[in-house]
């Protein structure tokens, strides 16, 4: 999808400490990395506190980095949206990330509508391996309602 994104990411970067200050509390972990037409990537640098038993990323870390990613890459499209919610999100975990390797949410707008936007997810290591993949759906509301001024 050839949409031109309407957010840079210092932009976006700004309206995530302001909206969603508690993804990044007690260290810089997300940040948006690459914006570009119909894409975007969101990176994770994961510490202990995204670790489970056996000392790999865990599962809802990496389902947390496939739906913000989504939500980067509308926004990064539609603008500072704020109640643009999750409807749906389907994740297929398919490596076991390494601890303390960062994480990469590369996301595509498959369909970006005036209520609806599909994403597709990969989440890779830096290697680019694929760790997981996921879908998601997002309910865009009015935003003449809802944008963030």
């Amino acid at each position: 999808m050839a949409v031109k994104p309407v957010m840079t990411i210092d932009a976006l970067e700004a309206f995530l400490a302001q909206e969603f200050p508690q993804i990044n509390e007690g260290g810089p972990f997300y940040a948006v990395t690459e914006i570009e037409p119909g894409a975007a990537v969101l990176r994770l640098m994961p510490d202990r506190r995204h670790l489970r038993p056996g000392g790999t990323v865990s599962g809802p870390t990496l389902f947390a980095l496939a739906d913000l990613g989504a939500y980067v890459v509308i926004l990064a499209h539609i603008g500072p949206v704020a109640l643009a919610v999750t409807t749906n999100l389907t994740i297929n975990f398919l490596r076991r990330p390494a601890d303390g390797v960062p994480l990469y949410s590369r996301c595509r707008l498959l369909k970006l509508g005036k209520r609806l936007a599909v994403v597709d997810v990969i989440i890779v290591d830096k290697e680019g391996t694929i760790v997981a993949q996921a879908s998601a759906t997002y309910s865009i509301p009015p935003q003449t309602e809802t944008a963030v001024k």
